[in-house]
């Protein structure tokens, strides 16, 4: 009987990992499949042109996976069963698996503040985005966009939608300084943006409540908008808390340096749901680089497991921020190993061009997750050690 490894969601690390798994492993003695909600790949980090009315290339998971052997699961995941190694999906339906990669995500903290999952809409989904791309195609002349949050997704939605609707007023609210991680030189070329753009910013104002016609701040300002945008921070599924796997507070699986889960070592974590600790000795930040580095590990980690290979260490680094600010203009802002900004960002053209030919290659990278490695399928080994080697 083939050992039923089970991927669980198709964003960045998820399809990245079975990807790896499926060129790694030899297909008489790994079974994979890939759970997932929607039939096709979200550009996560699109979502906001999307709710700005940019089109976007549709990718089909079944085009990604062409030639895999990879069996694709259109399902949504609501329940995790470790003890029975089991997972439930919405229509009542159990998969069995044997080894299982938890990469289901996170999605906008709409539960943190009073009426936000009720009024506020996010770009955190692709089903979100274009929810917020219907409400903004309503709106006329003037109508009035209130973005909440202060750090990457609240700057990059605002700036899009400033540029993509100059007939909309476009506001932004943050409890602390706009950009205040950034260097010096970034920040003023936020702000320069910012201005270009029209967007009003009201710093150090952080929102109590949101409303059918608005939010509403901690010290009673109220502010009208025809539609709110949530994008003040990220959230895990409850999945995971509701299983026996260990997690910390905020609901991310609890791994250690391999992406095992340290309570149930058949579980493997990658992407948002994993807390682990980076190279620089913090906990990495859910982000599209995360999702890379931990996926990496994560297969390398499966694949020594199961086949008595050497696992490879791959590093975890934070190496720091790439914000668009509409279509030509960006900010890139190295980090030093503290996490600390550096006084150097690459800024403007050159950025925003950088970083558009990153996301070009993104969905590229996924369909071949190992380029430029042989593909070498491994046979299952009888006896799975957990052996370490630095690369």
């Amino acid at each position: 009987m083939k050992h039923r490894i089970v991927v669980l969601g198709a964003g960045y690390a998820g399809a990245f990992s079975a990807g790896a798994l499926a060129r790694r492993l030899h297909r008489d003695d790994f079974e994979i499949t890939v759970v997932n909600a929607e039939p096709d790949f979200a550009e996560r980090l699109r979502n906001h042109q999307l709710a700005a009315g940019q089109d976007l290339r549709r990718r089909p998971l079944t085009e990604m996976f062409a030639g895999t052997g990879i069996q694709l699961r259109i399902a949504r995941v609501s329940s995790v069963d470790v003890e029975h190694r089991t997972v439930t999906v919405a229509d009542g339906d159990r998969i069995e698996y044997d080894t299982l990669l938890y990469t289901l995500g996170s999605t906008a903290d709409v539960h943190s503040v009073a009426g936000a999952a009720q009024h506020a809409f996010h770009v955190a989904s692709r089903p979100a985005a274009l929810r917020l791309r219907t409400r903004l195609a309503d709106l006329g002349a003037n109508g009035k966009v209130l973005v909440i949050g202060g750090n990457l997704t609240a700057i990059e939605t605002a700036t899009e939608i400033a540029e993509s609707r100059p007939d909309l007023q476009v506001e932004l609210a943050t409890r602390g300084v706009l950009g205040g991680w950034l260097g010096a030189k970034a920040r003023r070329h936020l702000f320069d943006a910012v201005d270009r753009l029209a967007i009003t910013v009201h710093e150090n104002t952080a929102i109590a409540r949101v409303e059918a016609a608005g939010a509403v701040a901690d010290d009673g300002t109220a502010f009208a908008a025809d539609a709110t945008v949530w994008a003040a921070g990220f959230a895990v599924p409850p999945i995971a808390a509701t299983s026996a796997l260990a997690v910390e507070p905020n609901g991310q699986i609890t791994v250690d340096r391999q992406m095992r889960s340290v309570s149930h070592p058949d579980v493997y974590v990658a992407g948002d749901s994993a807390f682990v600790i980076g190279d620089n000795g913090s906990p990495l930040p859910m982000s599209c680089a995360s999702a890379g580095f931990t996926s990496m590990q994560a297969s390398a980690t499966i694949v020594g497991d199961l086949t008595g290979r050497e696992i490879s260490r791959t590093s975890l680094p934070y190496v720091g921020n790439h914000i668009s600010l509409g279509r030509t203009d960006a900010i890139f802002q190295l980090v030093d190993g503290d996490a600390r900004s550096k006084s150097w960002a690459l800024r403007g053209r050159t950025a925003a061009r950088v970083k558009a030919a990153i996301l070009g290659v993104n969905p590229w990278s996924l369909r071949h997750p190992t380029f430029g490695l042989p593909s070498r399928r491994h046979r299952a080994a009888t006896d799975r050690p957990h052996t370490v080697v630095a690369t």
